[in-house]
C-alpha cells in the first residue's frame, strides 16, 4: 500500500513540472507594449516581458522595473518589484501603471493580445510588439 502511495505522489509531483506561471503561455522573447489602462488609451510607454519562469521585467513611462511572478496561470501576482529611480515628464502615467500592475490578478494571452486585470474590472491590455 504504501509503495502504491508512494508511485502516486511521484506520479503527481511529475504532473508539476513546466512553467506553471504567464511566461509558460507567453513566448519568452515577446515585448508586450501596453495599449490601453482601463479603456482609456495609455499614451505614455510601458512595457512587459517574462523573460523566464516566474519573471517580469520591463519599461515603466520612466524607469526600467523588475519582479517576480510565481501564480500559475490564468492567475497573475507580482512580488518583490524593484525599479531604477529616474524622474521624467511621465511620472504620473508611470504612477498609474505601477498602481494597476500591483492590483491585477488575472492574466489572459490570446494571440497577439495580453490582458491584465481584476475582479473589479481594472484592466491593462497590451499588445505583441512587432
Amino acid at each position: 500500500m504504501r509503495a502504491l502511495l508512494a508511485a502516486i505522489a511521484l506520479a503527481a509531483l511529475a504532473s508539476c513540472e513546466g512553467d506553471e506561471t504567464i511566461s509558460g503561455y507567453s513566448d519568452t522573447k515577446v515585448t508586450w507594449v501596453l495599449e490601453e489602462l482601463d479603456g482609456v488609451p495609455f499614451t505614455a510607454r510601458a512595457t512587459i516581458t517574462f523573460p523566464e519562469e516566474g519573471k517580469i521585467a520591463g519599461e515603466a513611462p520612466c524607469n526600467r522595473y523588475f519582479g517576480a511572478q510565481t501564480a500559475p496561470y490564468p492567475w497573475f501576482d507580482v512580488d518583490g518589484v524593484g525599479a531604477t529611480r529616474m524622474a521624467c515628464p511621465d511620472l504620473d502615467a508611470e504612477g498609474r501603471f505601477f498602481a494597476a500592475l500591483e492590483r491585477v490578478t488575472l492574466a489572459e494571452v490570446a494571440g497577439n493580445t495580453l490582458i491584465l486585470s481584476t475582479e473589479d474590472r481594472v484592466e491593462m491590455v497590451f499588445k505583441a510588439q512587432p
